[in-house]
């Protein structure tokens, strides 16, 4: 824990003439945001909100405390501490965006909602379901508005899908198809203890299915396997994979597909494939410029995709931030709520499931059975109620999936 010194301030100097922002029209009354975490996730976020007129960086902590006072010296006025809870206890903060490693998701969570601040949280709200769920209820008994970070939504080119799907340009669905490979594996120390390339990586290609196909997924169908990294390849459960399929299918009776490699050595392969009955809609990987070469040896990119996430998605973090910030001041329902993060956490234990016992698994084997405990607050839409969901667990309109064959 800190000391009452550890919590320190920036002093209000004018910002640097490279950081200067336009002219913008600036709320009288910003929300007020505090940030645990200032590694790499959280220095995004950091940035994001800086950009948001809306927001207001209070402060930021950090263990390292060298960290956070390296942070919130780029922004003037900015205070720093070593302690989270100093974060969440701050008077001046009204909403607290949760970047911390994911043990601490829960504890950190509980304290903002007790002091009634709203939550932005890096995926996973939690370790595991049940506290996932805890965290849920817990934010709409105390009334506040609780974000899961599942930033692909935002992104212009998957949101850009989503809208022509809504629209009917490519008419109904029939199959949906998500490719992601990331451009180098993490490092042992990542893998190890984070729940497997299912929750760590996958989790966002099974929200973006669910997404896209705008149904909810009754079962899952998994395989996983060691390719690229021998190092990971003894680790318990789905953290010895570094490379996956998976299939869910949906209430509707569709189908989506996914492929996942922890290694693309030219950058990170992230797209999406939509087949309708009127047409087919697609999109490519991001790259810095459009530029092209053609010549007697080589016709293509000049560039390389990007190859850090930050680069990647910079676009897709920024509009998130203002999506979030704008749902506090309306007062309406956080844009992807904490039941997203269950039902999408719920999808990766499905998965790694599924890869164990070669079979496939039906999400209510996962999600506990309704008793009354997920029942929503009157602030939240009903499409937006866990119990909802778990009650189409039930009734789904789909065929039974059939096992494996041996």
């Amino acid at each position: 824990a800190s000391s009452a010194a550890a919590l320190q301030c920036a002093p209000r100097r004018a910002p640097p003439a490279a950081r200067a922002a336009p002219l913008t029209m600036v709320d009288d009354n910003p929300i007020g945001v505090g940030i645990i975490g200032a590694g790499r996730i959280g220095l995004v976020h950091l940035e994001a909100l800086s950009s948001c007129p809306d927001a207001r960086p209070v402060i930021i902590s950090n263990p390292t405390l060298s960290k956070a006072k390296a942070a919130a010296e780029t922004y003037p006025g900015m205070a720093w501490t070593s302690d989270d809870t100093e974060v969440i206890n701050h008077p001046d903060v009204d909403a607290v965006w949760i970047c911390s490693p994911s043990q601490y998701h829960a504890a950190q969570i509980r304290l903002a909602a007790e002091l009634g601040k709203d939550i932005f949280c890096e995926k996973p709200i939690a370790t595991d379901l049940a506290e996932t769920i805890k965290a849920v209820n817990l934010c709409r008994a105390k009334g506040v508005k609780l974000m899961t970070a599942l930033q692909r939504r935002f992104d212009p080119n998957f949101s850009r899908v989503k809208r022509s799907i809504a629209e009917g340009t490519i008419g109904e669905t029939i199959v949906v198809k998500l490719c992601s490979r990331d451009p180098a594996p993490p490092p042992l120390k990542y893998v190890q203890g984070g729940g497997g390339i299912f929750k760590d990586m996958a989790i966002h290609d099974l929200d973006m299915a669910r997404f896209l196909m705008a149904s909810e997924p009754v079962a899952v169908l998994a395989s996983g396997s060691c390719q690229v990294s021998p190092e990971i390849s003894a680790l318990e459960g789905p953290e010895a994979f570094d490379t996956a399929n998976v299939m869910v299918r949906f209430a509707n009776g569709k189908d989506a597909i996914i492929d996942v490699c922890r290694q693309a050595p030219y950058g990170y392969d992230q797209r999406a494939e939509v087949l309708g009955t009127k047409g087919m809609m697609m999109t490519d990987n991001m790259h810095p410029s459009t530029a092209r070469i053609l010549s007697d040896k080589f016709c293509g990119h000049a560039d390389m995709p990007y190859d850090f996430f930050m680069s990647r998605y910079i676009a897709a973090y920024e509009a998130e931030t203002v999506a979030f910030i704008d749902s506090i001041e309306s007062a309406s329902d956080a844009p992807v709520t904490g039941e997203d993060g269950v039902i999408a956490l719920a999808m990766a234990i499905a998965a790694g499931l599924s890869a164990k016992e070669q079979r496939w698994v039906k999400l209510s084997e996962v999600l506990p059975a309704l008793d009354g405990s997920m029942e929503g607050s009157p602030r939240l839409r009903k499409r937006d109620r866990l119990s909802a969901f778990l009650r189409s667990l039930g009734g789904a309109r789909t065929s039974e999936p059939e096992p494996i064959p041996a």
